[in-house]
């Protein structure tokens, strides 16, 4: 994880790093650099960021994850990788390259409510670092 990333999460609780195995299969999905060198050192975890807060799931439940929340089914093209712990996830949209973050909610979950946060993972939590508890 590059020394950024680890200054935005210095608030940060987490566990140890995911196992090369499971961070293979990620790969596969085509997720972007700065999210997946997360997991070299970390693998899940909570926190403030800033004013917000973030919970980022284990590497080896994101595919369950979104098994479990039907993201295909109600907001095909996105891929959940936590939540603000409030109702909402937060996701990448695979629908466009370089895939952005969006926030959506959990309940009543659909693509229409898919809101923009951010360009990227990296500006996701820069995002969130200088925020004052909103992100919209």
């Amino acid at each position: 994880m590059n020394e950024n990333l680890k200054a935005v999460l210095d608030d940060f609780s987490f566990d140890g790093g995911a196992s090369k195995d499971t961070l293979a299969e990620l790969e596969y999905l085509g997720l972007s650099d700065d999210f997946l060198s997360i997991f070299d050192e970390l693998n899940g975890g909570e926190g403030f960021v800033g004013e917000e807060y973030l919970i980022l799931w284990k590497a080896e439940e994101l595919l369950p994850f979104n098994i479990e929340y039907e993201v295909d089914k109600y907001a095909p093209g996105i891929f959940l990788f936590g939540s603000n712990g409030g109702g909402e996830g937060f996701g990448f949209d695979t629908r466009s390259k370089p895939y952005k973050i969006v926030e959506i909610p959990f309940i009543g979950m659909d693509l229409q409510y898919a809101t923009l946060v951010a360009e990227s993972f990296t500006h996701l939590l820069e995002r969130m670092k200088v925020s004052d508890g909103s992100l919209f």
